[in-house]
């Protein structure tokens, strides 16, 4: 019988795309405590390290019944730093479960396109591996620079979602499978292709 294919490591031109394990959740910590990467996230910066280490063991449980979901994102050669957190999960927006991408990366690691790479390679899991029909993302109003990576990728704003009652709307990014498709010829063309290389687990 043939193997399932696994995402829980890959490999892009720079980053290393890893399953999270309980050793990160000091890292986690670290990156999602921060006021500045909280900035647009109405929640707020986590409280504690036992709140990381809950939002940890929820991005596990959905590994384990999903076999995909949110990444540890490391440069390929320094693995040993994280830069960050991302990929595809299920989410809900008002009464239905949505394909979303989302990320959140360190101060340092801004402005150098890595969450871009890291959305074309989740993209690509999502409509040449799952089969997906569409990706959605899910983004503040005055995030600008979420709002620019997801507009790179080919999304496009689809609406938007009271998902914090006492606020503005969010605004819904989608691309369904056939732009996707279209972005990927227009990319060939232009000589710009994303080169991502899947390391194929054992599932």
């Amino acid at each position: 019988m043939p193997t399932q294919p696994s995402f829980a490591r890959i490999e892009t031109e720079r980053l290393l795309l890893r399953a999270p394990v309980a050793s990160d959740v000091a890292a986690l910590y670290e990156i999602f405590g921060d006021a500045a990467t909280c900035l647009h996230n109405p929640a707020g910066p986590l409280a504690s390290p036992e709140a990381a280490a809950d939002v940890l063991w929820r991005w596990q449980m959905h590994w384990a019944r999903h076999g995909f979901g949110l990444w540890v994102i490391c440069q390929r050669d320094a693995p040993q730093v994280v830069l960050g957190f991302g990929g595809l999960s299920w989410r809900e927006y008002g009464q239905q479960q949505r394909l979303n991408l989302g990320f959140r990366f360190r101060p340092s690691a801004w402005g150098q396109g890595y969450a871009t790479e890291l959305g074309r390679t989740a993209l690509s899991m999502a409509f040449d591996t799952l089969a997906a029909t569409e990706v959605c993302g899910l983004v503040r109003p005055g995030n600008t620079g979420s709002r620019r990576v997801l507009e790179k990728l080919g999304m496009q704003p689809h609406g938007e979602l009271r998902d914090f009652p006492w606020l503005d709307a969010s605004l819904v990014y989608r691309i369904p499978a056939e732009r996707r498709a279209s972005n990927e010829a227009d990319l060939q063309a232009t000589g710009r292709p994303e080169r991502v290389v899947a390391e194929r687990l054992a599932a």
